[in-house]
């Protein structure tokens, strides 16, 4: 794959801010993907939703648990994203116990859509969202891309089968060991 920039994009995100105290310490911060993956190593993968079953059971989990393997392939971060709000996002989160993979709305679809991953899945109630995909971006330049097969609008579903941590992992590895 010859490498090609992260599409730029602004995702309006809610952060923690220790300072406000009280029950609700958390402000709204707009982040860029220049901040995102500007001099660093950043996997990140994306899917349909919060709360679907493949990625509430395996997807997201799978990364989750893998944190440390990624760590030590030399990634800086990886960011879970979906075509949802920050709210839908962070209570995603909660349910899950996800404490470091980074969860990231795409609310507009902005940032999906200059992808061109971004689907129609109103036959299923969901309007539209992102597709099954992961990649790994390199100081903004994305080096690797796992797409599912068969990207189109209002599939039957869509498996977790090269998007997942595994096959990322196995990428790195390859990679780190010039495979």
């Amino acid at each position: 794959m010859t490498p090609q920039s992260v599409p730029e994009a602004t995702f309006h995100t809610r952060v923690r801010n220790e300072a406000l105290g009280g029950p609700n310490p958390y402000e709204w911060k707009d982040v860029t993907a220049t901040e995102l993956f500007k001099g660093r190593r950043v996997v990140l993968f994306a899917l349909p939703g919060a709360f679907t079953p493949a990625c509430s059971d395996s997807h997201l989990p799978g990364y989750e648990a893998a944190m440390d393997q990624f760590r030590a392939l030399g990634v800086d971060e990886v960011i879970c994203l979906a075509v949802n709000d920050a709210f839908v996002m962070f209570q995603w989160a909660q349910s899950k116990a996800i404490t470091q993979v980074r969860m990231l709305p795409d609310g507009n679809g902005e940032f999906t859509r200059k992808m061109g991953m971004l689907v129609d899945r109103s036959a299923q109630g969901m309007g539209m969202r992102s597709w099954r995909y992961s990649m790994l971006v390199e100081d903004g330049q994305i080096t690797a891309l796992f797409s599912e097969p068969g990207i189109r609008d209002n599939p039957p579903g869509v498996p977790v089968q090269v998007s997942d941590a595994g096959t990322m992992l196995a990428h790195l590895d390859g990679l780190q060991t010039g495979a």
